[in-house]
Parts: C-alpha cells; structure tokens; sequence
C-alpha cells in the first residue's frame, strides 16, 4: 500500500477507471488521500467503486461515464471535474485496449477503435486537464506498455500506439515542465486483468497468479510517481522476470 495522505485534499482523475489498473489506482490514490474522478463508460461499475472508495478511504468521488473517444465526453467530464472540486492535480491516462491480429487481419474498424482509444483519447484528455494541472503544479501520468519500447510481431498497431503514448509524453514534459508539472510513463508488460492476449484470453486467464504482474502493482507505481513532490519519475518499467527471454 502506498504512504498514508501525500495528496491529502487533492483531486485525481483516472480514465478506464471502472476494472484492473484503472480501479487499483483509485485505491492507491485515496488511500493517499485524494478525491477521485472515475472516467470510463461502465456506470454501474463506477457507482459501485465510488462506493467503496468513500467508505474505505473517507474520500470524495465523482462517477464521470466518459468515452474517451469523444473529445465532447472528455471536455465534459474535466469541466465537471473543475465545478465539482475546484481543480484537478492528478491524471492518470490509463484508458486503452488492444485488439489481437497482425496487420493483414485487422479490420479497419478494429484499427480505428485502437488509435481512437489509445492515442485520440489520450490526447484528448491531457488537452482539457493540462490547463488545470499547470495551475496546481500537478501530474500527469500515462498508461503505456513495454509493446511500446520494443518491436513485435503481433498486435503492431497497438504497439504503434504505445510508442506514440510515449513520444507524446516526452513532448508534452518539455512543454510543460517549466510550468512545474510532473510527466510519468508506466510500461507495464503482462499485467493479470482483462486485458485481451493475442490468442484472445484474458491475462488473468492466461497467467497463473506470480507468473505476470498484477494490477496493484502498476497502482502502487503509479501512485508513487504521482506523490513526488519536487521531482518528475519519468519513465517505470514494470516487467515480469521472464521478459527479455521472450523477445
């Protein structure tokens, strides 16, 4: 569990926040003391989160359903955020997906659903919250994936993707870093979710419990980028032990 009240009062939002990464990182961050956004489009999902969050952690919370794929849903949701608590300090980019095929099988709407997701909804977002997290001297911090530092041979539009997350966010850190805003990568490998392997298996499927990381783990290294106070952690590579024999 991370330590106790480093973002006492303040105000996180977390895209794809309603399973795995997105609502470990919910617990990680109120359990720093900080009022949580939850972005993602399972309502019902995000109530029950919500819920849980405020009983646990005596925390705020507001329910956001967003698409990150609507630049109108996201501006929405960060203007809620701002009448709601005031500002934002914290964004955690995780919404993303993957769809399993190699380029002469993927299917356009497949293609256009992954860049909409991955790389419209990311840019989105940062847009309309970057202004907020300028005034707050706050973090930013993206969701990536060890598919965007190395090459592959499956999935290569979702590790394209990722590469583009991570060229973004070096970008956008020399932009904003003499405004005092912190700029984080997380590039997690395998990670025991939902999240869709390449033969169409969950990993939480495919990976029996110690073979891959689980989603706390990725919440505790996100949170603790988020709690630095004068310093950015840039970039954190969260792999399994196994990794590099696989390449």
């Amino acid at each position: 569990m991370a330590s106790v009240d480093r973002l006492e009062g303040g105000v996180a939002i977390v895209t794809g926040a309603s399973s795995g990464i997105g609502a470990a990182t919910c617990h990680e961050l109120a359990a720093e003391g900080a009022n949580l956004v939850l972005a993602a489009r399972s309502e019902g999902t995000l109530e029950e989160l919500a819920a849980d969050l405020e009983a646990e952690y005596g925390v705020g919370t507001l329910v956001a359903p967003t698409d990150v794929r609507s630049e109108n849903e996201v501006d929405a949701m960060v203007a809620e955020t701002v009448d709601r608590f005031g500002g934002i300090d914290v964004l955690v980019n995780n919404a993303g997906l993957a769809r399993g095929s190699g380029v002469e099988d993927l299917e356009s709407d497949d293609y256009h659903t992954i860049q909409e997701t991955n790389v419209d909804g990311v840019f989105y977002a940062t847009r309309a919250a970057l202004p907020h997290l300028r005034e707050r001297e706050g973090h930013l911090l993206f969701v990536a994936s060890a598919a965007g530092k190395f090459p592959r041979s499956f999935n290569p539009v979702y590790a394209a993707s990722k590469w583009w997350v991570r060229g973004f966010a070096k970008s956008v850190a020399a932009e904003a870093g003499e405004d005092g805003v912190g700029v984080t990568v997380i590039n997690p490998s395998e990670v025991r979710t939902g999240f869709e392997t390449s033969d169409g298996a969950s990993f939480a499927e495919h990976f029996e419990e110690g073979e891959a990381s689980e989603p706390e783990e990725i919440a505790e290294a996100i949170a603790f980028a988020a709690t630095r106070e004068e310093s950015s952690v840039f970039e954190l590579d969260l792999y399994r032990r196994d990794k590099f024999d696989v390449f």
